[in-house]
């Protein structure tokens, strides 16, 4: 659904191209997806969203070939939060491998349903196996690496699993199940980690920064899991290394600010930042095509 990335408006046909298997993909594909989140997903009006829809529910904006009538324009026409989603895979898990290719305006209502349920559950396991896998890519956390095979095959097992058992699973669980190796990667990772004054980094897990003044705050190897950073200034800030899983950077000013290094950062947290071209990211994100379309 990002407007940079092109897949929700993407004119090309990718129905004879050949698909990688199941679950290599770990980033949104929509045209091998049925609009699942543009039913599936409710949302209210707000600075993300111009209109109110209940999950269930089609988005007026969705198109009889399940694209986004609007992709090009999202932003000017009041749907920002559309911009920086990501399912990280799981619409066409769902819709090419538990439906079988199935869609849910074809079939009975009861297949939509449970379409819809199974959804948000495997949006959250992909987004659990996107972040295994960097896990396993850090030789920081070479202690662990088996742990996390075997974590992130048993996820693997769970996104496998068959509509119903899926609608029911307990996802919650396995969520703190997979989060205790998290945290051991992170620790692992940020271990030899000093900041430029020779110091440990701090921990601001959960830290309430919404709005803070950090312009060129020394920040590097801190443990910034689940802070809110609405709208903070980070401009110039030193994030390298740091642990950013579940920060939300919603408008917050990343101009110039370095996080080489930074682990656990999303695409979707990128792009409801604010940057541009002196932004540095580390690998694994790329950089918005509004932070260079920006004047």
């Amino acid at each position: 659904m990002r407007e940079d990335s092109g897949a929700a408006g993407d004119v090309r046909d990718r129905s004879a191209e050949p698909g990688p298997e199941p679950g290599a993909e770990l980033s949104a594909d929509c045209a091998r997806c049925f609009g699942l989140c543009c039913v599936a997903l409710p949302f209210a009006r707000s600075a993300d969203f111009a209109v109110d829809k209940p999950a269930g529910k089609p988005c007026s904006n969705l198109a009889a070939d399940f694209r986004c009538g609007i992709h090009t324009g999202l932003r000017r026409k009041g749907f920002t939060g559309c911009t920086v989603y990501d399912c990280f895979g799981a619409g066409q898990r769902v819709s090419q491998v538990t439906f079988g290719g199935q869609d849910w305006r074809s079939g009975p209502p009861e297949r939509a349903r449970l379409m819809f349920d199974v959804f948000p559950v495997m949006r959250q396991l992909h987004e659990l196996l996107r972040y295994l896998t960097e896990a396993l890519s850090l030789p920081a956390a070479r202690p662990v690496h088996a742990e996390l095979r075997g974590m992130l095959e048993r996820t693997e097992g769970l996104a496998l699993l068959p509509p119903k058992e899926l609608s029911g699973l307990d996802v919650g669980a396995h969520r703190q199940e997979v989060n205790v190796l998290l945290l051991r990667t992170s620790e692992l990772a940020r271990a030899g980690v000093r900041t430029r004054r020779g110091k440990k980094p701090r921990d601001r897990r959960g830290a309430d920064l919404m709005g803070a003044r950090l312009r060129g705050a020394d920040l590097r190897g801190a443990s910034l899991r689940g802070a809110y950073l609405i709208a903070a200034d980070l401009t110039g800030a030193d994030l390298r290394d740091t642990d950013l899983i579940g920060a939300d950077l919603r408008d917050a000013d990343l101009t110039d600010a370095d996080l080489t290094g930074a682990f656990f950062l999303t695409q979707p947290q990128v792009d409801g930042a604010r940057g541009g071209a002196g932004t540095k990211l580390p690998g694994s994100v790329a950089c918005p095509g509004h932070w260079t379309a920006r004047g």
